[in-house]
């Protein structure tokens, strides 16, 4: 009952956990001189984006132009890689004011989303910095081959407003090799017709220890390691110390010696599995199955649950970047003194 003051159920953030984190990972990329490009899209914060550029950090990725609005206005963010197809008049309109701030640069995967960028941006002071996005395997958005990719790069290199960049891509994890020589031979056939590529921009954390392994990279986009999460300890990426972001919940019922039932529930935990068996892991109750989560209860078994009602249990969830979208506010904590709480300033941005 360490943290009784708190009400629950609560996401708390140890700041000394996800500093680390912060500051190993970009240890390792600097070793391997490559830079980091960290997503917000995990803890939606602008202090921890601003902790991140401190620790050396060239700049954010963000998803979606809200989540980039949020962060230039109360994080002083000057660097901004949007990694999403914008289309359509009001996100252009959003995107061009948004250019006026920050140094930006941007992904299209097809000559309609260029059209767009390049109407908005014909009469553009300096040209929008536009990167192909690349399908190595991943099967989410991109070009699908590196032919493709040097079409639309010349796509963009000949459009009013726009200025080719280089390549991007979420790639899929294990499978270094295969994204290695894909963006090799995309990089190739571009900069053997003439144009550079600036930029190589990989990233995932999955394969953050390995991000050395594509060399062709100039830089890493990553999330979820400033919290890391269950999935990341399941994959060996993360140990259960390295585990940032927990949901502080009490047990509010214990009907049978075999089950208890706690006050978070898919609004808090939701109910991304990533394929793991139950919602998450009790610290220091490995023998405990987070087993299933209605919109308000979270149903805990084990073959002796030994849990009273009113006591508070701390669950590493499966996916650390949702849950840092369902609440308002976290709770920040430093080992085990509440620190403050600060509200998750880009949460649900997702226009």
């Amino acid at each position: 009952m360490m943290f009784a003051k708190i009400d629950t159920p609560a996401v708390l953030v140890d700041l000394d956990i996800a500093e680390a984190n912060i500051d190993r990972f970009q240890a390792h990329c600097d070793a391997h001189d490559l830079a980091v490009r960290p997503h917000i899209k995990t803890h939606k914060l602008p202090m921890l984006a601003q902790r991140q550029i401190t620790a050396g950090a060239i700049g954010v990725t963000c998803q979606k132009i809200s989540e980039a609005e949020a962060m230039i206005a109360q994080g002083g963010i000057d660097d901004v890689l949007l990694t999403y197809n914008v289309l359509g008049p009001q996100k252009l309109a959003r995107l061009q004011a948004l250019a006026k701030r920050v140094r930006l640069t941007v992904v299209a995967d097809n000559s309609t989303v260029v059209q767009g960028l390049a109407a908005t941006f014909v009469d553009a002071t300096d040209p929008l910095r536009v990167l192909v996005e690349c399908d190595t395997g991943a099967a989410r958005c991109g070009v699908v081959s590196p032919e493709a990719a040097l079409s639309l790069a010349k796509r963009i290199a000949e459009a009013p407003g726009l200025s080719f960049a280089g390549l991007m891509t979420y790639p899929p994890d294990g499978r270094d090799a295969e994204v290695q020589d894909w963006l090799s031979r995309a990089k190739a056939l571009i900069e053997d017709a003439g144009q550079p590529v600036a930029v190589v921009s990989n990233g995932g954390s999955p394969g953050m220890w390995r991000a050395e392994a594509v060399s062709v990279a100039t830089e890493y986009r990553i999330g979820t390691y400033a919290y890391m999460d269950r999935s990341l300890v399941a994959r060996g990426v993360a140990r259960w110390s390295d585990c940032a972001l927990t949901v502080l919940a009490t047990v509010i019922s214990v009907p049978t010696q075999t089950r208890a039932v706690i006050d978070a529930g898919s609004k808090v935990l939701t109910s991304d599995l990533l394929g793991l068996a139950g919602h998450g892991h009790v610290l220091g109750r490995p023998d405990i199955t987070v087993a299933g989560l209605s919109e308000e209860h979270g149903v805990l078994t084990a073959s002796e649950i030994g849990l009273t009602v009113g006591t508070q249990v701390r669950i590493v969830p499966n996916h650390a970047c949702v849950v840092a979208n369902m609440l308002d506010h976290v709770e920040l904590i430093r080992g085990d003194a509440h620190v403050e709480r600060t509200p998750v300033v880009a949460r649900g941005q997702v226009w």
